[in-house]
């Protein structure tokens, strides 16, 4: 039996050692899950499942410094943003428990021409079957939530797959889950290779995929679903910001700090790119630059850490690469620039880079901003668009014309004014456009996703 090797990513010690399973052992989970699905006689009355819920949410609430602990130690995010994550994944359990009693139908009026004559019709919804969440390293708590939660909330046995980097949180929280009163077989976390995710994304016994992580990965587990399997995928982008020649730096500047190298930029919505009005932009770097080089870098368990590792040593070489490839072009390097150990890498500033360079191209997932003028706003928002994939953007402007023009003119599905775009909330959609996603997330959504409408129609003579 494989062994995964659990491994702190700040400074590579052993912290667990889990068993992968094999594909007879994942085809048991499955056949549990369908065969628990298909039987009326186990599903979770509604009362029961507020009741569970209910408890789950006492129960992480109650442990929020040891999750926090957990997912700081596995996954790298400083301390002080796990207790913040921890805190969001109880509220998102509130939040499916307050939405229950919404998932609800409606009457459909028959009466209104001679063929509908003696009927009434009433909408109700039901859960989809079997969901498959398969998840992401970077909020190993909340992103479990986003994924479990809903489905049970509705009905659904969930199998999970979170990422090999951070398995620990995920299996505390399913543990945390059967604490609380709910039956193993509604919520199974797998371990396993990516041939046997591939074969259990295809089967047909799975009736939704809810995905986190790459667009390449998604996209093509999206192309294996079996036919009438829905799907929800949330993929990356390069988010992109507009300052506008009257934005107000005092408050621009520590938005767009935190949203630049919050968990060393590991965020799909991490801001990336800058656009600057040319008549501000220099006086905006250095202020930039001067809050960036302030920023406490280390132990994600010590309190004061703001930006911990990268999730493995190859992330660090890589994003050096990209940073190397942005200097060697047009960019010049305004702090950063180097990793600090084999797992740190600073926080980086370039200013004017190339657009073709990878920095400006990709998705870095790394630690680094980059900062381009512009003259014209125009040339600016194709830049900013130019791009095949797109989650959030933001623009910051005291001039509400401008705003609401580029609102209106950023291929986002979210865009922020005088906001950073790593901005989220858990109950509010989330969702990228063109490559970066399909559907939406938010856990309403993702409750509405893993059920359907049913309509029943009643014939009789006294109607």
């Amino acid at each position: 039996m494989s062994i995964l090797e659990v491994r702190a990513p700040y400074d590579q010690r052993l912290i667990a050692e889990l068993n992968y399973l094999n594909a007879s052992q994942v085809e048991t989970i499955v056949n549990r899950a369908k065969d628990l699905f298909n039987d009326r006689k186990q599903q979770l009355p509604i009362p029961k499942r507020i009741e569970i819920l209910e408890r789950a949410y006492q129960l992480l609430k109650e442990r929020r410094e040891i999750f926090a602990k957990r997912a700081a130690e596995e996954g790298g995010k400083p301390l002080t943003d796990s207790l913040v994550e921890a805190d969001r994944a109880a509220q998102g359990i509130k939040i499916a428990l307050e939405h229950i009693g919404q998932m609800k139908g409606t009457e459909i009026p028959m009466g209104l021409t001679e063929a509908g004559a003696h009927r009434m019709a009433y909408t109700f919804r039901e859960p989809v079957g079997v969901v498959l969440a398969v998840s992401a390293f970077n909020h190993p708590i909340n992103l479990i939530v986003h994924q479990v939660i809903p489905a049970i909330a509705v009905g659904c046995p969930v199998i999970v797959k979170p990422a090999s980097s951070t398995p620990l949180s995920c299996k505390a929280l399913i543990e945390l889950l059967y604490e609380a009163g709910l039956p193993e077989a509604w919520a199974q976390m797998i371990l396993c290779e990516n041939s046997i995710t591939e074969k259990l994304v295809a089967d047909s016994r799975i009736a939704f995929l809810s995905f986190i992580g790459s667009a390449e990965m998604g996209w093509h587990l999206r192309s294996l679903l079996a036919p009438g399997s829905g799907c929800t995928l949330e993929h990356g982008g390069a988010a992109p910001v507009i300052l506008a020649e009257d934005a107000d730096l005092d408050a621009a500047i520590p938005l767009l700090t935190k949203g630049g190298f919050y968990h060393a930029g590991q965020v799909c919505i991490s801001v990336q790119r800058i656009f600057v009005q040319e008549s501000i932009a220099e006086k905006f770097a250095q202020r930039l630059k001067e809050q960036v080089k302030r920023l406490i870098v280390g132990d994600p368990l010590d309190v004061k850490t703001e930006v911990g590792p990268l999730i493995k040593p190859e992330e660090v070489k890589r994003v050096g690469l990209w940073v190397d490839e942005a200097l060697a072009g047009e960019g010049e390097l305004l702090c950063g620039g180097r990793a600090l150990s084999e797992t740190c890498y600073a926080p980086t500033i370039l200013y004017h880079p190339s657009l073709k360079a990878k920095v400006c191209q990709k998705e870095i997932f790394g630690p680094v901003v980059c900062i381009n003028p512009y003259k014209d706003l125009d040339q600016a928002i194709r830049d900013a668009n130019a791009l095949p994939f797109s989650f959030q953007s933001a623009v910051f402007t005291q001039n509400i014309n401008l705003a609401l023009d580029c609102v209106k003119r950023l291929e986002a599905k979210t865009v922020l004014v005088n906001d950073h775009t790593a901005f989220r909330v858990d109950w509010m959609p989330f969702s990228g456009r063109k490559q970066s996603g399909f559907g939406s997330g938010g856990i309403p959504y993702s409750m509405q996703d893993m059920s359907y409408e049913k309509m029943m129609i009643i014939r009789s003579s006294v109607l």
